[in-house]
């Protein structure tokens, strides 16, 4: 899928107007083979306060690039190419298969206690002053979700930002803004903040500080992705979560939800 998203010749069929940023639903097609993508063009981003103009869509493909690497496969297929409005992000676009029953991931309960199965986030005001609990699924796929969004550094995990994909994956999308060095996290999955590591977790994170020290293959992309300084602060947020061994909390001096949150 990479290497068609990379080498396909891209067509423009529409225009996702919900986004904040230009989005285009493109076919892309090669040799005979032919899958549905989001063509995100450099040109189309908004500018922000706190990122460099005309680096979301080489975060994007930065992201995946790490979740490649985790070997969790949590972000579709991502590369940063040329396109009809030129450079851009080109993602895989992800269809929940039909046959595949609904399985909630976040809820609204009027109750005190999250319930079995279910994490706390946070209280929600829902109205007519009535306020509801926030959670999300205690699920090992939204589980590692939250480690990757960890190291690095989303600032805008929403809810409508988690998509199911064949075969029961879960995948992430809108990674434009994430490897900040200061800490930014924003994200629907505190759940588990505080709480130990799985085993699984930590032995990914000692397998990710390899493959992000100096001269390593992953270290070597991510810096034409990202800047030296971002770059170091995504091997120090791995040492971090490794010597504490637990899911980070959220930080105090930041909004630890988005806005809006799904």
């Amino acid at each position: 899928m990479e290497d068609l998203l990379t080498r396909g010749e891209l067509r423009v069929r529409g225009r996702i107007r919900e986004a904040s940023n230009a989005v285009l639903l493109c076919t892309v097609t090669a040799d005979g083979s032919s899958a549905e993508c989001v063509y995100k063009p450099v040109k189309g981003e908004r500018p922000l306060w706190d990122f460099p103009d005309g680096t979301l869509a080489r975060r994007e493909r930065a992201a995946y690039l790490v979740s490649e690497a985790t070997g969790w496969g949590l972000v579709p297929a991502t590369v940063l190419r040329d396109g009809p409005y030129g450079e851009g992000m080109v993602q895989h676009w992800i269809t929940p298969p039909e046959d595949q029953p609904d399985s909630a991931l976040l809820a609204l309960v009027e109750t005190e206690e999250p319930g079995p199965g279910w994490k706390p986030v946070a209280l929600a005001e829902v109205g007519q002053g009535r306020t509801a609990l926030l959670v999300h699924a205690d699920d090992e796929r939204l589980r590692r979700l939250a480690v990757l969004d960890a190291v690095i550094n989303n600032g805008d995990r929403k809810g409508g930002h988690l998509l199911p994909g064949p075969g029961g994956r879960l995948y992430g999308i809108d990674h434009g803004v994430t490897f900040h060095a200061e800490d930014k996290l924003r994200t629907l999955l505190w759940g588990w903040a505080g709480e130990p590591l799985t085993d699984e977790a930590r032995e990914v994170l000692t397998a990710l500080a390899a493959d992000l020290a100096e001269g390593a293959p992953l270290a070597t992309r991510l810096a034409e992705l990202i800047t030296a300084v971002e770059l170091a602060a995504v091997r120090d947020r791995v040492a971090v979560l490794l010597r504490t061994g637990v899911h980070p909390s959220p930080s105090g001096e930041w909004p630890a939800i988005p806005w809006p949150p799904v």
